[in-house]
């Protein structure tokens, strides 16, 4: 009874997100970290940040991945599975929609005015996020160099993954050198990303699609920028998919909640029907569930080596810059009138006085004011 209770729990929380988590990754983290750390406490903020940075290093949707971590800590194997599901299913469900539209009537339907809201409000809870879980990723003055210098780094537009690995390699050896410990170096884990796997399949079929989609899961890191040139690759120079369409399917993937990834259902109900979105769905997401299945268990074995330990620090430090230089880059992008500027202000007072307030009504009511602001 206590398990299934777990499981309902968790199954909630999620879908709650899959259905209010607007704004990328760093607004997804940053509403985990809300509902999981801070209100549930299923977790600390020291785990929550080694899990966020491991994540970062593996292949796939990384708030996908971090919904499954969690899922895990809270109900084990089964919670893995309920907490991914329940995350990707309401973007996919919304996708599935938008595609049949799409299909229907050759256009999409016309949405924007309530996205603008949420665009700004989403900035304060990413900010919210970086606030709390960077006083517990800086620990002295060489992570918060570090972290200085990954947030610069980002801001240039050097690659996430790049600034990551760096990050880490250059922190493990500067607290090696400084503590003169002899840690065995084969206490490293080797985070190896699964070898692109030929498409050996010609045609659009829900076979042939399900196997592209599998191999751009098991390879994709960085931005959902990555993700589309992917898909450029894959799709577009084959012939199935025109730049129009796949320029159409990136405003999906940027105005639904829930991971980005879930452009992948509406390309795959365009190219297929039904049975193209759930294939090139199952295939896109299947690896990032065996990528955290496998990797969960040694996270806190990570911890528990000096080495590993250093390592975790500087990633952890490093991914809190990250999502600073995302804000960053979010806010020149988004605040650029007097409109976006007011409810970015409000949501950060809401945000950061009134505590206890609900990131999911932050996200309703930035979208409403939107609509609204608007219409003067």
């Amino acid at each position: 009874m206590h398990e299934r209770y777990r499981l309902r729990e968790v199954a909630l929380v999620f879908l709650k997100l899959g259905f209010f988590s607007f704004g990328g990754p760093a607004a997804h983290t940053a509403m985990m970290e809300e509902e999981v750390v801070k209100r549930r406490k299923w977790i600390d903020r020291q785990h929550f940040l080694d899990l966020l940075g491991a994540t970062n290093l593996i292949p796939g949707p990384n708030s996908t991945e971090m919904t499954m971590h969690c899922g895990h800590e809270r109900a084990g194997l089964a919670g893995l599975i309920v907490a991914g599901l329940s995350f990707i299913l309401p973007a996919v469900l919304i996708t599935s929609v938008f595609a049949w539209l799409y299909v229907e009537y050759g256009h999409l339907p016309e949405i924007e005015p309530y996205i603008f809201g949420i665009k700004p409000a989403v900035l304060a809870i990413i900010a919210s996020a970086i606030i709390s879980l960077g006083k517990k990723a800086v620990k002295g003055r060489e992570t918060a160099i570090l972290g200085a210098l990954v947030l610069a780094a980002g801001i240039a537009g050097v690659n996430e993954i790049t600034a990551l690995l760096v990050a880490g390699i250059t922190g493990t050896l500067y607290f090696y050198m400084k503590n003169k410990r002899k840690e065995k170096l084969s206490s490293l884990i080797p985070l190896v990303a699964i070898p692109a796997v030929s498409t050996a399949f010609s045609g659009i079929s829900a076979l042939g699609l399900f196997w592209v989609f599998l191999k751009i899961g098991a390879v994709l890191y960085g931005s959902g920028y990555v993700l589309f040139a992917y898909i450029d690759a894959e799709l577009v120079t084959r012939g199935w998919l025109d730049h129009k369409q796949l320029m159409d399917a990136i405003a999906v993937g940027q105005f639904t909640p829930g991971p980005i990834l879930s452009t992948v259902t509406f390309i795959g109900y365009m190219l297929g029907g039904i049975p193209g979105a759930v294939a090139a769905t199952a295939g896109a997401f299947l690896p990032s569930f065996l990528f955290v299945l496998i990797l969960n268990p040694w996270i806190p074995r990570m911890r528990r080596s000096k080495i590993m330990g250093w390592f975790l620090d500087s990633v952890n430090v490093a991914s809190i810059a990250v999502m600073a230089s995302v804000l960053f880059v979010m806010t020149l992008s988004t605040v650029t009138g007097w409109r976006s500027a007011l409810i970015t202000v409000i949501s950060l007072v809401v945000t950061f006085v009134f505590k206890k307030s609900s990131p999911v009504l932050l996200v309703a009511g930035g979208s409403v004011a939107g609509a609204l602001l608007l219409l003067i």
